[in-house]
């Protein structure tokens, strides 16, 4: 079982940036494909990034190219998120999710472990 909880989320304006943190316990970090999805009210959850166990490849939502970025700390069991340039569309629920299997990993059905996720709110 690996937990998981995320902090880092708040309320700011457009324009400005949040660094999400996402931390693991339980297992090793190290063994999992790790991303974040996102829920806005009202729709359905969507993917955002995925960053490889290893951290060599990372995939990101057209929605966010260029503006977030995704890193990891295997060794603080951890992984981040850098929003900049946010935007009011940006405004949900974060999530970070882990699986261990490199499968479908833009989708929800792709992982087993989600965290509670963490409130970003943009205001324009």
């Amino acid at each position: 079982q690996v937990q998981l909880v995320e902090s880092g989320g708040g309320l700011v304006q457009a324009g400005a940036s949040l660094r999400l943190s996402c931390a693991a316990s339980g297992r090793t970090l190290s063994n999992y494909v790790m991303a974040w999805f996102r829920q806005a009210p009202g729709k359905e959850r969507e993917f955002v990034v995925v960053i490889s166990e290893t951290g060599s490849a990372t995939y990101y939502a057209d929605s966010v190219k260029g503006r977030f970025t995704v890193s990891r700390d295997n060794a603080k069991n951890t992984v981040y998120l850098q929003m900049n340039s946010l935007k009011p569309e940006d405004t949900a629920v974060y999530y970070c999710a882990a699986t261990d299997t490199w499968y479908a990993v833009r989708e929800n059905r792709g992982y087993n472990y989600w965290g509670q996720g963490t409130q970003v709110t943009v205001s324009s």
